[in-house]
């Protein structure tokens, strides 16, 4: 049987859970079988999976990082699905199991984990592009000792898209940051060596799989073998 991964989804209206199929596609496209976790689901809904994708969506509530509200756009804030992503990041870090964040997802592995964000970036690059989603608007160096490296087969600098107005400020204890765009913006960060496969992208990869792109591609290849070895080493 394939891996199993979980994708965590937005809340929306406060009444509706949903997400884009794009993100089950390229779970799909890669070998696994993608299951949708929803908001408010208990922690040890872990048992029946083999990896975590934090996926897209709106703004963490500053209090979680402890700071005040400096640009957030609180509109956009599902306190349900911030408690939710918490507490299936901090259960799957205990356990050792892959985890893949995505845009907003790489913001929940900070904040889950110890970190802090950029509240609302500012810079001459377009972070929110207005071309079509799996369009790459911005390139991104790659650290060529990072993870991320070596899932992408040995690149140092690839183009994304981006749909982001906030960042990973600094990254959690014993994580490290692995991209960065041209004006310093944190676009990738992993668990430290030795670890779980744990990787945070702030682009979308799922969009860009849609539109036949082997870099995003890999990233998800990487996250379902990962998984593949977690099951196997769980029994």
């Amino acid at each position: 049987m394939a891996p199993i991964i979980g994708l965590t989804v937005s809340r929306i209206a406060d009444r509706r859970d949903a997400l884009s199929s794009t993100y089950v596609q390229a779970v799909q496209t890669a070998g696994g079988i993608a299951i949708l976790l929803p908001n408010m689901v208990p922690p040890d809904v872990l048992n029946a999976v083999d990896g975590l994708i934090l996926t897209g969506g709106g703004d963490f509530h500053p209090k979680w990082y402890e700071e005040p509200n400096r640009g957030t756009h609180m509109e956009t804030i599902s306190v349900e699905r911030d408690i939710t992503e918490i507490a299936l990041i901090k259960e799957a870090e205990g356990r050792g199991m892959p985890m893949l964040g995505i845009c907003r997802g790489i913001q929940a592995l900070a904040v889950g984990l110890g970190g802090t964000l950029i509240q609302d970036v500012t810079s001459s690059i377009a972070h929110f592009q207005t071309a079509p989603r799996p369009e790459p608007t911005h390139t991104v160096e790659i650290d060529p000792t990072s993870r991320l490296f070596a899932v992408l087969g040995l690149v140092e600098k690839i183009s994304v898209n981006s749909l982001h107005h906030q960042a990973v400020a600094d990254v959690p204890p014993g994580w490290r940051v692995s991209a960065r765009s041209e004006d310093g913006i944190i676009e990738a960060m992993e668990g430290k060596s030795g670890g779980a496969w744990s990787l945070g992208v702030q682009w979308h990869p799922e969009d860009m799989v849609q539109a036949g792109d082997g870099s995003a591609l890999k990233i998800f290849q990487g996250l379902v073998e990962s998984a593949r070895h977690y099951r196997e080493r769980r029994g």
